[in-house]
């Protein structure tokens, strides 16, 4: 059975407090570009207040899945899902590439580093982080939630240490199923860029900080273990003050979740799993009013789970003016 700790519900009541007006978009970044994009895009930059952190959602860009990658369904139901939500697109169903970034003024935390060009539109976060007036060096540790390709790419993106300031923090679990050569040799093809970069991660990144099970980064800023996705995917939650925040990371997907718990995403390596860690989360989530960020939803894809006449549906939280 998929053990969930009580720490990953502990978040009380929903009261996160929003800073006014400082979840926006950033004019002055507009000439920002993916380096496979063909036009100009703004650089988006979300901020929200948890306590003493301030958390800012950033984006690395975004790619289209197509409605055959959710086993399940079939593409038709997927497509049709889509449509009902507006969400349906020529080439599938558009997924962003969200990162996070914690700050206290004593730490910078990024979680995860999207696909930095080696998947889809990507490639935004460096000038995500300049809009803020960041470089990389001035990170001071990145959390992975897992080692697929669109979270780590940033790391070792052209083959160089891109946060070697940082300490990078990986669940073991994760380290070992995407170094073991056994299991990149029986992996589909489109799993190898995530093997491929995760040998680069390792070889770059010699002080990295395998983690086992739940722990605590800095003082309220805790690993919370989200096992399914991939055998050692971990959510991140922030707390302060009695206001939260979980990264859940892939726990949600748009359009598909958290309407059904029973459709995977095609990169899951133990769908079972998966679907039992989403059965136990979603309910308990929407009981609980927790407020969610989650990599892939829309921008900047933090929402909370409702129950709806008895249906879960995913909320965008909301954000302008808030008290």
């Amino acid at each position: 059975m998929i053990d969930l700790s009580r720490r990953a519900f502990a978040l009380g009541p929903s009261t996160a407090a929003f800073t006014a007006g400082t979840l926006s978009t950033v004019a002055g970044a507009a000439n920002a570009r993916s380096p496979a994009a063909t036009a100009n895009v703004a650089t988006p930059l979300a901020q929200v207040r948890i306590g003493r952190f301030t958390v800012t959602a950033l984006t690395d860009g975004y790619t289209d899945m197509p409605f055959s990658y959710f086993p399940g369904r079939t593409a038709q139901e997927i497509e049709a899902a889509a449509k009902v939500q507006f969400a349906a697109r020529p080439s599938g169903i558009r997924f962003l590439f969200n990162q996070y970034l914690i700050e206290d003024g004593d730490h910078r935390i990024l979680i995860d580093t999207g696909p930095a060009g080696s998947l889809g539109q990507s490639g935004q976060l460096p000038q995500a982080l300049a809009a803020l007036g960041l470089s990389r060096d001035q990170i001071d540790a990145v959390i992975v939630t897992h080692m697929h390709q669109d979270h780590i790419g940033g790391l070792v993106a052209g083959g160089q240490a891109n946060f070697a300031r940082a300490e990078l923090y990986i669940d073991r679990r994760d380290v070992t199923h995407w170094t073991d050569p056994a299991k990149r040799a029986a992996a589909p093809d489109y799993l190898h860029n995530g093997f491929r970069l995760s040998a680069d991660v390792v070889r770059l990144y010699p002080k990295l900080q395998a983690i086992d099970g739940e722990r605590e980064i800095v003082r309220g800023v805790s690993i919370v273990d989200l096992t399914g996705h991939t055998p050692g995917h971990i959510g991140v939650r922030i707390a302060d003050a009695g206001q939260s925040l979980l990264m859940v990371s892939d726990m949600l997907f748009p359009v598909v979740h958290p309407a059904a718990t029973d459709i995977n995403f095609l990169f899951e390596q133990d769908r079972a799993a998966a679907q039992a860690m989403r059965a136990r989360f979603f309910p308990r989530a929407a009981e609980e009013g927790a407020l969610i960020a989650a990599t892939h939803m829309p921008f900047p894809g933090l929402g909370r789970i409702i129950s709806d006449n008895g249906h879960l549906r995913w909320l965008a939280a909301a954000w302008a003016y808030q008290d």
